[in-house]
């Protein structure tokens, strides 16, 4: 049986949990027609490029499938009819690979780094090395006399 990937965009107002029911069905689908699953990602709520159906965001899913082309005509003509699902991709491949995709090593890898823990804000390095003490800068503009072109004096 062929091999395929599966990326599927699921409405931004679903929730994280009922995206991964849609997944669930699809899994359902395609094993119902007699392909099987080898691996589900949920890559999360993420930025469109451009506005799909009125959306800016929308709920990524992908798949790696080993089924027959008659089971991903069916999948593909279920997500048509689906209401959530807002744009789906199918492309055939060589041989699936069993390690994590991209998006998710890179999903990992920032969620590995964690967020700054600093308050959020700017400049909180202040401390060691004290106040500013602005009075004893000289000031351009308070404390030098303003230059007279030569038009101006004549």
């Amino acid at each position: 049986m062929p091999f395929y990937e599966h990326t599927l965009i699921a409405r931004p107002d679903l929730s994280a949990q009922q995206a991964q029911t849609l997944s669930e069905s699809i899994s359902q689908i395609i094993t119902d027609n007699g392909g099987t699953v080898s691996k589900v990602e949920y890559w999360g709520l993420r930025n469109l490029t451009y506005r799909i159906k009125k959306n800016r965001k929308g709920h990524y899913l992908h798949f790696n499938l080993e089924s027959p082309a008659a089971t991903v005509e069916e999948l593909e003509r279920q997500e048509r009819i689906h209401e959530d699902v807002l744009r789906y991709l199918t492309v055939r491949v060589e041989e699936l690979d069993p390690n994590p995709s991209q998006v998710m090593i890179a999903k990992s890898s920032r969620e590995e780094r964690g967020r700054r823990d600093d308050g959020g804000g700017f400049r909180r390095d202040r401390d060691d090395r004290g106040p500013r003490d602005r009075d004893e800068r000289p000031r351009d503009r308070d404390e030098r006399p303003r230059e007279r072109r030569e038009e101006e004096v004549a």
